[in-house]
């Protein structure tokens, strides 16, 4: 019962304290993002998206030449090896891609 009772004492304060700086006038929310439009938002996330799969395509071309180098001439090894190359290198591509691919949906779409 404690808990709860500190929750809401904890929510009201927090009601509290707004209410009054929503009073004086004094609440300004900045744009975090940096973005105007809805294009320019899916651009960023596009943008990091990007650069998060390519550094993990870069690090599976380093994974699938340690697993190809440990096969040890085992052809299920060598294969996996090879299926991993191909995925990572498809990752990158697409991570590439990523802003050109946003772009080419909202010139579809007709975002504004």
């Amino acid at each position: 019962m404690n808990k709860k009772l500190s929750l809401l004492l904890v929510f009201v304060s927090i009601g509290l304290l707004s209410l009054t700086n929503f009073a004086a006038g004094v609440v300004v929310i900045n744009n975090p993002l940096n973005v105007g439009t809805f294009k320019d938002l899916l651009l960023a996330i596009a943008g990091a998206v990007g650069k998060l799969v390519g550094t993990l395509g870069a690090i599976m071309i380093i994974v699938a030449g340690i697993l190809y180098l440990t096969s040890a001439g085992s052809p299920e090894r060598i294969n996996k090896a090879k299926v991993a190359m191909v995925y990572a290198i498809a990752g990158i591509a697409i991570g590439l891609a990523a802003s050109g691919i946003v772009l080419a949906i909202t010139e579809m779409l007709k975002v504004k």
